[in-house]
C-alpha cells in the first residue's frame, strides 16, 4: 500500500529540498486546484514543489457545500458542455479514484405546480442522468424517479404537506472537501511532490520578463528560501490577483469572490432519509446529509472584505432559515443551529454583476515566461483544471513529458478499501472497536485505517472518543498532527476533523485535550498548548459576535477580532 507522512521533519526536510536545486514545478496555493495540479505534475515524471501560506485547503476548498455534482441547474443554463465534463469526474471519484472519501447522496425536488413543472423538471433530472450514463461513469449511482406527494412526505415527513404536489429524486456525491484535500496532498507526495504549509510566497525570483521562482517564507521557523522552478504555477484561488500583483501583472482575467454561507443543524431536527434541493429566487438551497448532522445551504452575495476569515453575519443565516422554514413543517429557530461556516467562490468576473451569473468555467493563463495561472471552476472538476494547467507548464519546458495520467491514479486510501469494507466487522473484533467506529475510520482513511489502529494497538488510550466529540477517537487527533500536516489546534478542529462546526460548543469543550495529544508530536511546551487553546477560544468567540451582526461589514470587523495563531 502506497503511503507518505506530512509530519513536522517531514515539512522541513521538504523545504530545505525545495530550495535545494531547480524543480520542473513550483505550485502556489494548496486548495484543492495547486494539491490537484501538485499531483498531476509529479505523476508525469517532474520534479514538483507545493507551497501553502497557511493550511490545506485552509480557504474556499474547506468551505464548500461538500458536494460532487454535475451541477444540475447548470443544465438550464444551457451550459452543457461544463455538466457533461462534471458528471465524468463525479463518476471517476466515486468508482475509481477515491471511493472512500467520495459518496452517494439522494435529494428530493419538491414540485409545486401540476402538470407542466414534472415534464419540465422530470426531462432535466432525465437528461442529467442521460448524460452521466452516457458517459460510461454513472453506474455506481441510481437513476432518478418519479414521487407522488404521498410517497414523497413518507421520503420527507419533514416537509409541509402543501409545499410539494410531488416530488422527483435523483442521486448526486459528496466528500469532505478538507480531508479529501490532504489525502490529494499525501497522494503527490507519495509520487514524489515536496509539500509545506504555513510557507508563504513573498515574492517571485525573476530573470529579465522571466519568473524563475519564488521567495517562500517558512511562517512557523522564520526562514526564508529561494524555491528556483522552470514553472511556477499560481493557483491561489481568490487570492489569484493578490498574487499576479507580485509580477506587477493582474493577468488577461480577474478572479472576484463570491461568499456562500452553510449552517450545520442535529439530523434530529429535519425529519427526512434523503436530502433536499429548494429553489430560490436567486439560485438553489440544499438540505445535505451529513452524518448526524443536516448542512444547510447556501447564499450567493458578493464579497470585497477579508479573504482569509469570511464572516457569516446576522442577516446571512436569517435568509437560510427563511428559505428553508418555507418548506418545513417544524421550522428551525437560531438555537437549532450548531455550526456557521462561510466560504468564498472564486469566480471569473466581467460577464455580469450579479455573483450567481458569473462564470463557474476556468481558465488558464500565462502571462508572463514562467509563470502559469488557473483560476475558477469548481470542486468537481479540479482534476480537469490541474491537467490544463500542467499542460501549459509543459509548454514552457525544454523537454519531453507525459500526458496526464490521473484518470488512473488512486487516491491513498483507495487501494483495497473495499476489502476492508467488507471485512469491518472483523476488523473491529480484532482490535476491539465497535464496527460501526471502523466504519468511520475506513470512511475517513479508507486502507490508511491501518495507520491509525498501529497508533491504537500501541496506545489503547487512542481507542478512546475525544472529549466533547464522542464521533471521532483520540488517535486521529495525534495521526492528524503526525501524518496529515496539521501544525495548530485550529487545523485539526477546523479542517482534519469536523469538530468546529458539529457541536454546539464550536470544539472548545476538546480544545485542551486535542491540544494535549499533539504536543507531542509537534514538540509542544506547556506554553504553547495555553497559547493554542485560547487561541481556538478566542477564534469561537469572534465568529459568534461576527453571526450576531448585521451585515458584511460589522460582521467582518468582528471576526477580525481573533487574530491568527502565534507561530511556533
Amino acid at each position: 500500500m502506497r503511503t507518505a507522512t506530512l509530519g513536522p521533519v517531514q515539512r522541513a526536510e521538504s523545504l530545505a529540498g525545495m530550495a535545494e536545486r531547480e524543480l520542473d514545478v513550483l505550485v502556489v496555493g494548496a486548495g484543492v486546484v495547486g494539491a490537484g495540479t501538485a499531483l498531476d505534475a509529479a505523476t508525469r515524471g517532474l520534479s514538483t514543489g507545493l507551497v501553502e501560506a497557511r493550511d490545506w485547503a485552509s480557504g474556499t476548498s474547506s468551505r464548500s457545500s461538500k458536494l460532487i455534482h454535475g451541477g444540475l441547474r447548470y443544465l438550464e443554463m444551457l451550459d452543457f458542455a461544463l455538466v457533461r465534463e462534471a458528471l465524468k469526474e463525479r463518476g471517476l471519484l466515486l468508482e475509481r479514484l477515491a471511493p472512500h472519501l467520495v459518496k452517494p447522496v439522494p435529494f428530493l425536488y419538491p414540485l409545486q405546480h401540476k402538470g407542466w413543472e414534472r415534464l419540465y423538471a422530470g426531462s432535466g433530472v432525465a437528461l442529467y442522468d442521460g448524460m452521466s450514463m452516457a458517459r460510461g461513469h454513472g453506474r455506481g449511482l441510481p437513476v432518478h424517479r418519479h414521487l407522488t406527494r404521498r410517497h414523497a412526505l413518507r421520503v420527507a415527513p419533514c416537509l409541509k404537506k402543501d409545499s410539494l404536489v410531488g416530488a422527483l429524486q435523483y442521486y448526486d456525491a459528496q466528500m469532505d472537501d478538507a480531508r479529501y484535500v490532504a489525502t490529494l496532498v499525501r497522494t503527490a507526495v507519495s509520487y514524489g511532490a515536496r509539500a509545506a504549509n504555513r510557507a508563504r510566497v513573498t515574492g517571485f525570483l525573476r530573470e529579465g520578463e522571466r519568473v524563475v521562482g519564488a521567495r517562500v517564507k517558512d511562517v512557523e521557523a522564520g526562514g526564508e528560501y529561494e524555491v528556483r522552478a522552470k514553472q511556477v504555477v499560481n493557483a491561489t484561488g481568490v487570492w489569484t490577483d493578490d498574487t499576479q500583483a507580485m509580477v506587477g501583472e493582474r493577468g488577461q482575467f480577474h478572479v472576484r469572490a463570491s461568499k456562500g454561507i452553510h449552517l450545520v443543524v442535529p439530523k434530529d431536527r429535519i425529519h427526512s432519509t434523503t436530502g433536499l434541493i429548494l429553489r430560490t429566487e436567486k439560485s438553489v438551497l440544499f438540505v445535505i446529509p451529513w452524518g448526524r448532522h443536516w448542512i444547510v445551504g447556501t447564499t450567493d452575495t458578493d464579497w470585497d472584505l477579508d479573504k482569509a476569515h469570511p464572516a457569516a453575519s446576522s442577516a446571512d443565516i436569517d435568509y437560510l432559515l427563511e428559505h428553508v422554514n418555507s418548506v418545513l413543517a417544524v421550522p428551525l429557530t437560531r438555537d437549532d443551529v450548531q455550526g456557521v461556516y462561510a466560504g468564498l467562490r472564486p469566480l471569473l468576473a466581467g460577464e455580469s454583476d450579479a455573483t450567481s451569473k458569473l462564470s463557474r468555467e476556468h481558465t488558464v493563463a500565462h502571462p508572463v515566461p514562467g509563470l502559469v495561472v488557473v483560476a475558477g471552476g469548481k470542486y468537481t472538476t479540479y482534476r480537469v483544471m490541474a491537467k490544463d494547467a500542467v499542460d501549459a507548464a509543459v509548454h514552457g519546458l525544454d523537454q519531453r513529458v507525459a500526458e496526464c495520467v490521473t484518470e488512473e491514479v488512486q487516491l491513498l486510501g483507495a487501494e483495497g478499501y473495499r476489502a476492508l469494507w467488507n471485512a469491518r466487522a472483523r476488523i473491529a473484533a480484532r482490535v476491539g472497536l465497535h464496527v460501526v467506529r471502523v466504519e468511520h475510520l475506513l470512511n475517513r482513511y479508507g486502507a490508511l485505517t491501518e495507520e491509525l489502529l498501529d497508533l491504537i494497538a500501541a496506545d489503547s488510550s487512542l481507542g478512546e472518543p475525544l472529549n466533547g466529540a464522542d464521533d471521532y477517537l483520540r488517535a486521529e487527533i495525534v495521526y492528524a498532527a503526525s501524518h496529515e500536516g496539521a501544525r495548530h489546534l485550529d487545523d485539526v478542529l477546523t479542517r482534519r476533523t469536523r469538530i468546529s462546526i458539529e457541536t454546539f460548543d464550536r470544539g472548545t469543550r476538546s480544545a485542551r485535550e486535542a491540544a494535549e495529544l499533539m504536543a507531542p508530536v509537534l514538540g509542544w511546551d506547556k506554553d504553547q498548548i495555553e497559547r493554542e487553546v485560547e487561541h481556538y477560544r478566542k477564534r469561537v468567540e469572534a465568529e459568534r459576535e461576527s453571526q450576531r451582526q448585521p451585515d458584511d461589514l460589522t460582521a467582518d470587523a468582528a471576526r477580525l477580532g481573533a487574530p491568527d495563531i502565534v507561530p511556533l
